[in-house]
């Protein structure tokens, strides 16, 4: 279907946090998903992918996760510079100020008048992957989908070491997750790990694995792998459209 774009504009301990959704255009009552970028923010293969979610129903609310550090309409570049750059501003924002956006988040599509307020997920791409981890601990948090999620049982995210891997147990909705057995930044070590916490713990959950490398569903980039990516998007389609 249709959709209409937005800015929106959240206050987050006095910090400006510039959010982009896209709505279905049709009028209606919609599951609201909160999308969590990677360290590159809300540049143009971020949007094509909150587009393409809402245009199956869903809206859509992507903030700028660096927000605190970047000026507001950021686009980090996806090169090596770009890279060192969002690795810092991850490394300098306090996992206390993720959580606080998530809760931010949350509020906003509750009070959306196009969301309906009990069907509400995320899904998150690298640290976006993780950061939707953590708001699965929000019992509004139906259903998560976290693709190739980044330092989960490390305690990678932020400044500190976030407890993710030890809080699975809050979990009351139900995950997906995508991996890629290629991937060198999510070794299958940690892929098991994080598996078998989720099992330990009777989360609800489905996974999904592809031959295939990091950020690999993100379409300007050289890993960009496009038969995974579509195979993908139908397992998270047909995810999100059965729980909600």
């Amino acid at each position: 279907m249709q959709i209409t774009k937005r800015n929106v504009e959240l206050r987050v301990d006095d910090s400006l946090m510039r959010v982009y959704v896209a709505t279905p255009k049709p009028a209606g009552v919609y599951p609201g998903i909160l999308f969590y970028s990677d360290i590159y923010q809300l540049g143009g293969a971020m949007l094509r992918l909150v587009n393409y979610l809402a245009g199956f129903g869903y809206v859509v609310a992507a903030p700028e996760i660096f927000h605190r550090i970047e000026p507001i309409g950021t686009v980090i570049e996806p090169d090596d510079l770009g890279r060192m750059r969002g690795n810092d501003a991850a490394r300098r924002t306090a996992i206390a100020e993720y959580d606080a956006d998530c809760h931010a988040m949350i509020d906003f599509l509750k009070t959306d008048s196009a969301v309906d307020s009990n069907k509400i997920g995320t899904l998150g791409f690298c640290i976006g992957g993780h950061l939707a981890f953590r708001a699965a601990f929000a019992s509004e948090i139906k259903a998560s989908v976290c693709c190739y999620p980044t330092g989960i049982p490390s305690g990678k995210l932020g400044k500190g070491i976030a407890d993710s891997i030890h809080r699975v147990s809050k979990i009351t909705g139900e995950m997906l997750l995508i991996l890629g057995t290629l991937d060198p930044h999510i070794p299958e070590t940690d892929r098991k790990t994080l598996i078998t916490s989720l099992e330990q713990a009777k989360t609800r959950h489905q996974v999904y694995m592809y031959e295939a490398e990091h950020t690999f569903m993100r379409d300007d980039g050289y890993r960009y792998d496009p038969a995974a990516s579509t195979s993908a998007w139908k397992e998270i389609i047909d995810f999100l459209g059965r729980v909600f």
